[in-house]
């Protein structure tokens, strides 16, 4: 193999890894709190209130999930902080199914933050289930779910009306950004193809099914 070959490989890796860092399932969360935040007609809402939010969102969603990881690898519950196992994965799963209910239900409850708003959050909880219901089984893509609830979200605040101005943009650097995420797995060989093809359908499919249903 020619050096250049090999610099080349090393980039592309380089660049799949931090897509994959960037756009991890932790972070999907905040990004589509954020999203409707600062898109749609909550931008109307104080922007300290709309930023103490978003961190609340982080704090439960990606701080304390990282947290709870960091410890189980710490007592040698599991080997690897990045769940490459898929056995290793249930348990993180599972905490992270109920944070994603405890931002929903802090959406609900302390914010009193619309339906809409709210669903998004539960059908990542929902999203989380199936995920973690399939990996007994089989590795399902949990990064394609996140960003394809994001891309969930964009899309069913465009059909409820709920956008500030046309989403049209981001809803095409989400969808790219999806290509991105999904070629990013699949050059770490995290995924196959059927993986990365079925988390997204998984992410899409229960944000919109909640989103439309109680939104």
């Amino acid at each position: 193999m020619k050096a250049n070959d090999v610099k080349y490989g090393r980039i592309l890796v380089g660049r799949a890894r931090f897509a994959s860092a960037m756009l991890s399932p932790l972070l999907m969360p905040t990004y589509g709190v954020l999203i409707a935040l600062w898109c749609s007609y909550l931008s109307a809402y104080d922007v300290g209130l709309r930023v103490t939010i978003l961190l609340v969102v982080l704090g439960i969603t990606c701080v304390l999930p990282m947290f709870f990881i960091a410890t189980l690898h710490h007592f040698k519950f599991i080997v690897d902080k990045k769940l490459i196992d898929r056995k290793e994965r249930l348990w993180p799963f599972v905490f992270a199914l109920v944070c994603y209910i405890a931002a929903a239900y802090y959406l609900y409850s302390r914010v009193h933050a619309p339906m809409w708003m709210v669903m998004f959050c539960a059908g990542g909880a929902l999203t989380v289930l199936v995920s973690a219901v399939v990996n007994m089984w089989w590795k399902i893509s949990a990064h394609m779910a996140g960003m394809a609830g994001i891309v969930a979200l964009i899309y069913n605040m465009h059909v409820q009306i709920t956008e500030a101005f046309n989403l049209l943009w981001v809803m095409i650097v989400a969808v790219s950004l999806c290509g991105i995420l999904g070629s990013a797995r699949i050059i770490l060989a995290r995924h196959t193809l059927g993986q990365v093809i079925a988390g997204a359908i998984n992410g899409f499919l229960c944000v919109t099914l909640l989103m439309q249903l109680f939104g």
